[in-house]
């Protein structure tokens, strides 16, 4: 069995934390809730707090729902 990459150089955790901050934003922009979110997005609440938490990464067609949920362009969540 491969051995799992479980070390990411610093810059990646950077962003990863950087975009959980986004979603938490744009989501309180929003007057949301996570679970409000969650719901918009159809997604599970805990998922939402984990990727503003920077605990997990999410999946691309989560990043899709989560951007269309918040009525923002999937770029917007990757910005800066």
């Amino acid at each position: 069995m491969p051995a799992r990459r479980n070390d990411r150089p610093d810059w990646v955790n950077d962003r990863c934390v950087t975009l959980g901050h986004r979603i938490a934003d744009l989501r309180r922009q929003a007057e949301l809730s996570q679970e409000e979110l969650a719901h918009l997005a159809g997604l599970e609440r805990r998922s939402i707090q984990r990727y503003e938490n920077a605990r997990r990464d999410p999946r691309y067609s989560d990043l899709l729902l989560i951007a269309h949920a918040l009525r923002v362009h999937v770029t917007d969540l990757l910005s800066s």
